[in-house]
């Protein structure tokens, strides 16, 4: 009898990722991503207690992709690129959208991304509460804005209905979805950023 497959968390992300950006995020379970390593469900458990481990090692790879070394600039610069690189690995595989506030908090490549954003803050002055509830800020405009464009792209049916609402009863509605619908995501994103960051003046 052959020795069973040893197996990576890396290659266990990677088929798991495969089906996620394949078939979505509901056809993500063990038999499947079993499937995808070509191997027994019961076998995939000796690596990964359940589908909860298996969502985080996804999304850990995922944001692996993020690039955490402190770029040139001002503070308020420094933020925009760290945050846009977010937008960028994620926007690469938009199943994983739904899982990243679930387990932001406990994946390594996430927390690094998190220290890197606290140590520009920092550098620009921040301390205490004010510092935490800049993060706290940034992290859900970041993590948001993929939602928000995930569920409800400017460019989807949601804005669409509302540009056809009646512009005698709905005026300003209906014209501003008229024209969201042509902003670009990655312009939505930029800009919404440079409003938040201006609020936290930096």
């Amino acid at each position: 009898m052959p020795r069973p497959r040893s197996l990576t968390t890396t290659q266990i992300a990677t088929a798991a990722l495969a089906v996620l950006d394949r078939e979505g995020l509901d056809a993500l379970s063990m038999r499947t991503v079993a499937k995808e390593l070509s191997m027994g469900t019961m076998s995939l458990y000796r690596y990964v207690s359940d589908r909860d481990e298996l969502e985080g090692l996804v999304v850990d790879l995922v944001l692996q992709a993020i690039d955490v070394t402190v770029p040139r600039g001002s503070a308020a610069e420094r933020l925009s690129v760290l945050a846009d690189r977010v937008r960028i690995a994620v926007s690469r595989h938009p199943a994983v959208v739904p899982l990243l506030l679930m387990h932001r908090h406990r994946v390594p490549s996430s927390i690094r991304w998190g220290e890197t954003m606290l140590t520009v803050l920092t550098d620009a002055g921040l301390t205490g509460k004010r510092r935490a509830i800049a993060f706290r800020t940034i992290v859900g405009y970041v993590f948001g804005a993929l939602q928000v464009e995930h569920f409800g792209a400017l460019s989807g049916a949601g804005t669409a209905a509302l540009a056809d609402l009646p512009p005698e009863e709905f005026p300003i509605l209906s014209e501003t979805a008229a024209q969201a619908r042509s902003i670009p995501p990655e312009e939505e994103f930029r800009q919404g950023f440079d409003i938040l960051l201006r609020g936290l003046g930096l």
